[in-house]
């Protein structure tokens, strides 16, 4: 497997600020907003930054395809399962924060190769801020011009520090928090998340619903560049277009990977 040389990773990026701004450039309008298929809400922010990434990336790499959130729907199980290389792109990860208007939301871009996250890049349209990394490769966190290397808490001590979703905490994942013991609860949109696992300010973020692989991959490859992981409830890494659904199942992503959660899933 293959990860990026830096001409392509610092082209992400770049791609990846020019959403960020094609979104920015429509935050403050009252937007006309529609339902999708699952009933979840598209705006002409996600739109721009979707036809934004593309196009760039087809100009970028010209030779590996894109499945975007917002085009995932136009590509046969077929065509996709004959990739061995691939983009995965959310345009705009937290279309519900964004519509809050709270700064919770991000560009997720991931490179996915043979079903592994390998690279990813999640820009913060608010404040600029870039997170990237490749497993093996180091994480890095990127702001207003300075780029500084990154870790996860490890080894993490309590009071832990666990991220939840602002928007989607049930009733499963509220018991699962009860079972942790000694911690602190953040609310947080979209995969800052996984940002804030990688640079140390989060300790564990469970999330027993659904979620798109969209959403994690990026997020994924950082958190596991900076020493991190994301595992199903079976203690098995997270992999990509290997099912006829592009569903997510349960998870659990850790900053320090030797933390108890097999407890915090399974009870007394």
């Amino acid at each position: 497997m293959r990860a990026v040389d830096e001409g392509v990773r610092e082209g992400v990026i770049a791609i990846a600020r020019e959403a960020g701004a094609a979104i920015m450039a429509v935050h403050d309008d009252d937007l006309a907003v529609r339902a999708k298929a699952d009933a979840s809400p598209v705006t002409a922010a996600d739109l721009a930054a979707h036809r934004c990434i593309v196009d760039a990336l087809a100009r970028l790499t010209p030779d590996i395809p894109v499945l975007s959130e917002e085009s995932a729907h136009t590509v046969s199980l077929q065509e996709r399962c004959g990739w061995t290389r691939f983009w995965l792109v959310d345009p705009l990860d937290g279309t519900r924060e964004f519509l809050k208007r709270n700064g919770e939301f991000t560009v997720n871009i991931a490179l996915v190769d043979h079903g592994v996250a390998v690279f990813g890049v999640i820009q913060a349209p608010v404040t600029g801020v870039v997170w990237h990394g490749a497993p093996g490769r180091g994480a890095f966190r990127r702001e207003d011009g300075t780029e500084r290397a990154i870790a996860s808490r490890r080894p993490a001590t309590a009071p832990l520090r666990v991220a939840a979703s602002r928007s989607h905490l049930d009733e499963r994942t509220a018991a699962l928090l009860g079972r942790i013991g000694d911690h602190e609860t953040v609310g947080l949109g979209s995969s800052l998340k996984f940002c804030l696992l990688a640079e140390g300010g989060m300790d564990a973020y469970p999330r027993l619903g659904p979620t798109s692989e969209w959403d994690t991959a990026a997020g994924q490859a950082i958190l596991e560049a900076a020493g991190g992981c994301v595992l199903d409830l079976r203690g098995r890494p997270f992999r990509y277009n290997q099912r006829d659904t592009l569903l997510n199942g349960d998870f659990i992503a850790l900053g320090d990977p030797e933390l108890p959660w097999r407890e915090w899933i399974q009870g007394p």
